[in-house]
């Protein structure tokens, strides 16, 4: 019955299209040019419609498809990539960007802080789908910027202001990451480093924490001063200890005799130079000779 069917169908088009045909062949030349611009038109707009069904995403980013509020999962990567032609297509940025917030904080002792910070991030590829779905396009100004300033002010709460001058400084800087890296990589946001660029305080703060700090290093040098004389004390100490020491020995090994008896060498050699001398012999009080210069 179907093929039966199928036939008459065939039948009725072969008919019709063979009046066509003699219809056609009637057609003056100005049907003839309209037709001729007609499939121009049927051209471009295949073309189009072809164009349609590709993208091109450029390096550094991933798109995104919306059917009609339905988001793919699967991302498209740079480069050329088949499409649903209906479906619209958003481009997000995977390169690392920076952000830079100039932000009021608090520090422990209650102060005041002007604070200049940067964060360095990108867009997790994989999760630029459910980043369009949950937060949209704006995300950095609507999950980012909020957590960042959050996570600032909690960090410099728990230290004091002068810990921003000092080397606590890059420790501040790496809490502010680890706790950021919390509450924005499960959204799609990989943070990669967050540097401190500016502090500024009040000027009667600051000039109190250089001082402390003047006074800190002042106590330092002092205790290495002391330090230093102390060794120097104990090196004189173990020198004068030496010295006895080297004297007492000496002094054990001399006797009076052996003293008489280098004082007779002496006398003889004296006594056999050529200069003018007189020599008394026995006059001196331990019995040695006293030698006068006659010259």
């Amino acid at each position: 019955m179907s093929f039966i069917l199928s036939l008459i169908v065939f039948c009725v088009a072969l008919y019709y299209w063979i009046q066509a045909e003699k219809k056609l062949k009637q057609l003056n030349d100005t049907f003839k040019q309209g037709r001729t611009i007609a499939m121009a038109l049927t051209i471009l707009f295949g073309i189009i419609l072809l164009f349609r069904f590709v993208t091109v995403v450029p390096a550094g980013h991933v798109g995104v498809q919306d059917f009609f509020g339905t988001v793919s999962k699967n991302t498209l990567k740079a480069g050329i990539n088949f499409r649903n032609p209906l479906a619209r297509i958003i481009k997000f940025s995977i390169k690392t960007q920076e952000l830079t917030e100039d932000m009021t904080v608090p520090s422990k002792e209650g102060l005041t802080i002007q604070l200049d910070a940067t964060v360095l991030f990108h867009l997790d590829p994989e999760k630029a789908a459910e980043v369009y779905k949950t937060v949209g396009v704006d995300y950095v100004s609507i999950l980012l910027i909020p957590q960042f300033r959050s996570v600032c002010r909690g960090v410099t709460a728990a230290y004091e202001a002068k810990a921003l001058y000092t080397s606590q400084r890059e420790e501040l800087a790496m809490l502010i990451q680890t706790d950021l890296v919390k509450q924005v990589a499960e959204r799609g946001i990989n943070v990669e480093s967050t540097p401190l660029r500016r502090v500024k305080l009040p000027v009667k703060v600051t000039d109190a924490i250089e001082d402390k700090l003047k006074a800190e290093q002042e106590s330092q040098r002092m205790e290495w001063v002391l330090t230093k004389e102390k060794q120097e004390a104990e090196r004189k100490r173990i020198e004068a200890k030496g010295i006895y020491d080297f004297q007492t020995i000496v002094s054990k090994g001399i006797s009076e005799p052996l003293l008489r008896w280098k004082g007779i060498e002496a006398t003889e050699k004296l006594a056999a130079s050529p200069n003018t001398k007189v020599i008394i012999v026995g006059a001196g009080k331990d019995g040695l000779p006293i030698i006068l210069d006659t010259k």
